[in-house]
């Protein structure tokens, strides 16, 4: 996810912002933290505008 967001020059509260979540949050999931639901995963890759596959991709 962190690389996707950089790749497209999204600060992680633009990135909360579009997905309608809390920047700690988008920060807690990049970090491993917090494990995804399927509705957040979607949330995110539609306002990353990518697959939610390409969010499961180990790279």
């Amino acid at each position: 996810m962190r690389r996707l967001r950089k790749r497209q020059g999204l600060s992680q509260e633009e990135l909360a912002y579009r997905a309608n979540l809390d920047r700690t949050y988008v920060s807690s999931i990049e970090r491993g933290v917090y494990a995804v639901t399927i509705d957040v995963l979607d949330r995110v890759a539609r306002a990353l505008d990518v697959e939610a596959w390409e969010l499961l991709k180990n790279q």
